[in-house]
């Protein structure tokens, strides 16, 4: 099997589970991606069996399969490469961030960073997940993480820090035994974090999983929540409910894979990115908001 477009073919089958996401990664037709599996398995024999749950691997599909990972990964240090070797504070920058350090902290830097620097294309998602920089999903990254992978390098930055806020006028006009919380997912909450609050004993009243969507709920009253002092310290219509200092969280970092640290553009991003954080340190650290 001579063609990598073959191995793209079992990858994305593999990885997907069922021809139409295979045809939506590849960029191809269900009835493209089902000819061509079939002629694959003509010439090679049977690489996936179909069942209720999609498609699985034989033996001999795993085989191929761990070859066309091989091959994946030797293609994108290729690119990297080819990237890294591009010295010019020109190209292209894909930086990766969530969403709420985006749109709270880094957007006006951003779009500054764009001013200064008109020769890089700079493009910013904004996502949650960690996103694969061995497969070139970005080029820089910030996160809140304890452990990144180990083999990415960049700088840690300082704690993101969270504590217990409510709107003023809701907690002005609802009484103590109707307060409610706004929680976040259980697979995003701290253990502990209500019977740690002020408030152990109110229920939660609706569960939001978007950091977002949960800060403009607390904004607009709708109950208390915990939430990143970043966002909520410079909001007037909140209050701190706790006295306590803010708890520090996930650390932020700024990363990107070891075959980029040299080249300049990415370095450029990299340093100004750090120095904008570090000019907010006070604020994503609680330090600047109090009870009031």
């Amino acid at each position: 099997m001579d063609d990598w477009d073959d191995y793209r073919l079992i990858l994305a089958l593999a990885r997907s589970g069922t021809l139409r996401a295979a045809a939506g990664e590849l960029g191809l037709t269900h009835t493209t991606v089902s000819r061509r599996l079939s002629s694959l398995q003509d010439a090679r024999g049977q690489l996936f069996e179909k069942t209720p749950d999609g498609y699985g691997s034989t033996a001999l599909g795993r085989a191929l399969i761990d070859i066309a990972e091989q091959m994946e990964g030797l293609s994108l240090t290729g690119e990297r490469h080819q990237r890294a070797l591009d010295d010019t504070l020109s190209g292209t920058i894909t930086l990766s961030l969530p969403e709420a350090i985006a749109q709270y902290l880094l957007l006006d830097d951003l779009l500054e960073f764009a001013e200064l620097h008109p020769r890089i294309d700079l493009r910013v998602e904004t996502s949650y997940r960690f996103v694969d920089l061995d497969r070139s999903e970005a080029d820089v990254v910030v996160r809140g993480a304890q452990e990144p992978p180990d083999h990415l390098v960049g700088r840690r930055l300082f704690p993101n820090c969270v504590t217990y806020y409510g709107n003023r006028d809701y907690l002005a006009a609802t009484p103590r035994d109707q307060l409610r919380w706004i929680a976040p997912s259980p697979e995003a909450r701290t253990p502990g974090w209500l019977d740690k609050s002020p408030f152990p004993d109110a229920p939660i009243a609706i569960v939001i999983d978007d950091i977002t969507a949960r800060h403009r709920a607390l904004v607009k009253g709708l109950g208390l929540s915990r939430g990143a002092c970043f966002m909520a310290d410079p909001e007037e219509v909140l209050t701190r409910l706790d006295a306590r200092a803010p708890d520090p969280i996930q650390d932020i970092w700024v990363l990107t894979h070891p075959d980029l640290r040299n080249t300049r553009r990415i370095r450029l991003l990299m340093d100004f990115i750090g120095q904008a954080m570090v000019s907010k340190k006070a604020l994503v650290l609680g330090e600047l908001g109090s009870l009031r």
